[in-house]
């Protein structure tokens, strides 16, 4: 090989080398731990700008499990437990199934309720308070899919935050197009959560849901959030699972931290107490 071809290779290495990259179109470069402030930044920036020029200027945030689902999965779920229980009634695994289709079925009231609630919320924003009170969820399954689909039932908008997870999430179908962000990090995520809410309704949920609603009453304990109404829907069932009096007799809370959140049983009572906190018209 001459000289010519020799310098010929040699400008071809070094513009395929990962070094003559743009920074920005570097993938590799990108997803380097050194970069990870740079990619918390951008996580933070890209949905705030989307909303900014969508003119969206506040939100209801429903928190709920992927697991609460509607009557036509439950169903099927409770086909599955009686088959299993038919071939082998006697069995751990086949009478574990059957309780836990049992609970199943007795919560698709609230996905059909949080569907309500969201279908509520939205037709008053499309009338009265354009790019305010919108829904927002986690953009997944069970909950957050009946709050998404009640603003779809409704002809309005939504809007969802999804998370990259070991196992593949995508967004439910009744999210607004254009108005789903995902994200890597669930600290940017769930800052993203708080920072539009006018209020926060949490919805029977697992380890998913108490992460969120705790951050939110650590916040609002402690100042560090604008005051919103922080409601647990259905006090049976946050009754079963957290015994917040006994942390105020315990004193690892003050009494009036009891007061950051209330309770509330149906769809138009969850609005009415956000409504009036608020101020506006029904």
């Amino acid at each position: 090989m001459g000289e010519k071809e020799d310098l010929e290779q040699r400008l071809k290495d070094i513009m395929e080398h990962p070094s003559y990259k743009l920074a920005y179109l570097d993938d590799d470069f990108m997803q380097s731990d050194d970069l990870r402030p740079l990619r918390l930044e951008l996580e933070l920036l890209k949905p705030e700008m989307f909303l900014d020029s969508l003119g969206i200027k506040s939100t209801v945030v429903a928190f709920g499990g992927t697991q609460v689902l509607p009557q036509e999965e439950v169903d099927t779920i409770v086909a599955d437990a009686e088959k299993l229980s038919a071939k082998n009634p006697d069995s751990h695994e086949s009478k574990r199934a059957m309780i836990r289709a049992k609970r199943f079925q007795s919560k698709v009231r609230y996905y059909n309720e949080c569907r309500e609630f969201a279908r509520i919320v939205t037709d008053y924003n499309k009338q009265f308070r354009d790019g305010e009170f919108i829904i927002k969820t986690g953009g997944g399954p069970g909950i957050m899919e009946a709050a998404n689909r009640g603003a779809f039932d409704a002809g309005g908008k939504s809007m969802a935050l999804n998370i990259t997870l070991p196992h593949e999430q995508t967004p439910n179908s009744y999210i607004t197009p254009g108005m789903c962000f995902q994200f890597n990090y669930f600290a940017i995520r769930k800052m993203h959560f708080l920072l539009r809410a006018k209020a926060i309704v949490c919805f029977p949920g697992g380890f998913g849901t108490l992460d969120e609603l705790f951050t939110a009453l650590t916040l609002r304990q402690t100042g560090r959030m604008q005051e919103i109404p922080i409601i647990l829907y259905s006090k049976e069932y946050w009754d079963g699972i957290i015994d917040f009096q006994f942390l105020a007799d315990e004193g690892v809370i003050a009494d009036k931290h009891l007061e950051l959140f209330q309770y509330c049983e149906t769809p138009q009572e969850t609005w009415d107490v956000i409504r009036k906190f608020h101020g506006v018209e029904n």
